[in-house]
């Protein structure tokens, strides 16, 4: 399990990260104490989880993936061995995270979610704190295929009167960095832009500079590698992928049409962003190609993310021991000139059917 420096920062992070986002809804605590066992046993050191999580987001739920790591942490004493991420909501009309209001990212919202998180996690530390979503009105995921407007500006007329200025949410990062709080700071679901505008005003000496960013990369969805992959080589900015399998519809489980009992789109409905049109003959293809190289199609899919030169580290999830094994056997998997030809020359066709 090979190790690669996160950004700029002193961190080293394995190149899987365990996610944890079914941990307190698909998954028990005890599933989840089972699932951060293998990884470590096996070189992990870095888990990404959220104040939003368990998925999908309810309010008698919120939170519990975060007790849950912070008890196996208890248990085993070893917050000092663990990389660990989380995240922050961006705007949201959902009341219950701040005390039956809305959010965003001002000072008082920003600090009410570290502490409560810290607290869920039994820490006094997050090593990586990101923004889950950006507070402005974009596209989900930040890197549309198509955009029939763009948002405007600020300061322009038809954009929300309190809509909070990038340099003002980068200067609270900074408080909560000299505070101790955090060391360091990430993005997520974040468009080129505005990488670019966290970097400016980092430049200016406002807050920390961006170390990573998390947004959706698989085969159906090369969308990072349009303007966000230079951005991110140039500027040092780790790419930590999340969704390698595209929901599981990359695993071959849902080919022709198939909703197997107990799957998360069986269970919740919620795989719409992998259901557009032309997706399923996509999914099908390249689960198909997997086949042909010998290998289970979730073998191949995590293989090829993790092969990606601007990719850090790669954000797997499971709901089984399992599935778990075979997401960290993937970089076991030698990357071939002919996969990526194969990947490629279907890419060439069909694009990204699914942003």
């Amino acid at each position: 399990m090979h190790k690669r420096r996160l950004g700029r920062t002193d961190l080293l992070v394995t190149q899987i990260c365990l996610g944890s986002m079914t941990w307190g809804q698909q998954n028990t605590e005890a599933d989840g104490h089972a699932q951060m066992d293998l990884a470590f046993s096996r070189g992990v050191n870095f888990i990404d989880t959220a104040e939003l999580y368990p998925i999908p987001p309810k309010a008698e739920t919120q939170g519990w993936t975060e007790k849950i790591i912070g008890s196996w942490m208890k248990a085993n004493r070893n917050r000092d061995k663990v990389i660990l991420a989380s995240k922050v909501v961006g705007r949201t009309a959902n009341r219950w995270f701040r005390g039956d209001r809305p959010s965003q990212l001002v000072r008082a919202d920003i600090f009410d979610a570290v502490d409560k998180s810290l607290a869920k996690l039994g820490t006094d530390y997050i090593d990586l704190y990101q923004i889950h979503w950006p507070e402005r009105d974009i596209p989900w995921g930040a890197n549309p295929t198509r955009v029939g407007a763009v948002s405007p500006r600020a300061d322009s007329v038809g954009a929300p009167a309190d809509e909070t200025p990038i340099a003002e949410t980068l200067a609270v990062f900074d408080e909560l960095v000299k505070a101790g709080k955090i060391r360091h700071f990430g993005l997520s679901n974040e468009s080129s832009w505005g990488v670019m505008r966290y970097l400016a005003e980092a430049d200016k000496g406002i807050g920390p500079r961006v170390a990573s960013i998390q947004n959706a990369y698989n085969l159906v969805n090369r969308t990072f590698e349009v303007n966000l992959a230079e951005v991110c080589e140039r500027e040092q900015v780790s790419l930590l992928p999340y969704s390698p399998l595209a929901q599981g519809y990359l695993t071959g489980k849902y080919d022709h049409g198939a909703r197997p009992q107990g799957s998360r789109s069986q269970l919740f409905n919620r795989g719409q962003r992998y259901e557009t049109l032309g997706a399923a003959e996509a999914q099908l293809e390249y689960n198909e190609l997997a086949r042909s190289f010998d290998l289970e199609p979730a073998l191949f899919a995590n293989a090829y993310v993790s092969s990606r030169p601007f990719v850090t580290s790669n954000i797997v999830g499971a709901t089984t021991l399992a599935q778990l094994d075979m997401a960290l056997s993937s970089i076991e998997i030698v990357w071939t000139e002919e996969m990526q030809k194969a990947v490629d020359a279907i890419h060439q066709r069909v694009g990204n059917p699914c942003p």
